[in-house]
């Protein structure tokens, strides 16, 4: 056996992985049954689900009708990039708000994208910021602080 796309080749392995580890958690909870079902009920045949699939991807990986792909090396600034705005985010949202630091996160993750453009990240953040609105505060009534602390408008 060769594995002919190595992208979906350790995408399969990282689902299974994933799957597995959260299957194996999720059995330290209640699980119940389907009609009364516990707390780990769902994580766990989620985590099954998720590994299933993976195993899936990987195997289809190694078929010979199989598009040949490589992986490239990792590439660490994106990583970078995408983590720190998420933490920016978690610092900003109690000053700023959930308006303005969503925008932020949207705006500072798009320099991630190797096709990067001011239009598309704006654009992008302010969608994000609307569904967010529409969603958690008016969908599900969850309180947060909308507006930055020092405008007094929450």
């Amino acid at each position: 056996m060769r594995i002919r796309s190595r992208q979906d080749f350790w995408s399969g392995i990282m689902f299974l992985g994933i799957g597995a580890f959260f299957a194996a958690v999720a059995t330290g909870y209640q699980m119940g049954t389907a009609a009364r079902m516990g707390p780990g009920y769902f994580p766990f045949w989620l985590g099954i689900v998720l590994a299933l699939l993976g195993v899936l991807v990987a195997l289809t990986a190694l078929s010979p009708k199989a598009e040949e792909t490589h992986v490239d090396r990792f590439d660490w600034r994106i990583l970078g990039l995408i983590v720190g705005a998420v933490i920016v985010y978690g610092l900003l949202m109690r000053p700023l708000g959930v308006y303005l630091s969503t925008f932020i996160l949207v705006v500072l993750s798009s320099f991630a994208s190797h096709e990067f453009s001011w239009k598309v990240a704006i654009a992008n953040g302010v969608f994000l910021v609307v569904f967010s609105y529409l969603a958690f505060v008016k969908g599900l009534g969850l309180i947060f602080p909308l507006w930055p602390s020092f405008l007094g408008m929450n």
